[in-house]
């Protein structure tokens, strides 16, 4: 059973960044495509990005193309860890930030992903 724990989330002002953080245990991380999702007020749960490592330090990655060029997704294999790089935030932004992983190649489908994180808020103000 993999658990994972998402940390980072906070308030900022448009234009910042913020640094999230998933820490995976139970599993071999390696073995799974790790990704991001968000879900807003009122709103279905969105992919924001998913990586795949390769080898050990060789990774594929895909980009939801609303954080394209703006967040950057990267992983510690040594630690467990995928972390999510935000830049440049909008308030439309704003959302509590899911880590998820799954035993499957790269998706932005929700029902590829058999573990998900208790989530972290990330709130941006304008």
């Amino acid at each position: 059973q993999v658990q994972l724990v998402e940390s980072g989330g906070g308030l900022v002002q448009a234009g910042d960044s913020l640094r999230l953080s998933c820490v995976a245990s139970g599993g071999t991380f390696s073995d799974y495509t790790m990704g991001w999702f968000r879900q807003a007020p009122g709103k279905e749960r969105e992919f924001v990005v998913a990586i795949r490592f390769i080898t050990w330090n060789t990774a594929s990655t895909y980009y939801a193309d609303s954080v394209k060029g703006r967040f950057t997704i990267s992983g510690d294999n040594a630690k467990n860890t995928v972390y999510l790089k935000m830049n440049s935030l909008k308030p439309e932004d704003t959302a509590v930030y899911y880590c998820a992983a799954g035993r499957h190649s790269l998706s932005r489908d929700t029902d590829k992903y058999d573990y998900w994180g208790q989530g972290t808020q990330v709130t941006v103000s304008s």
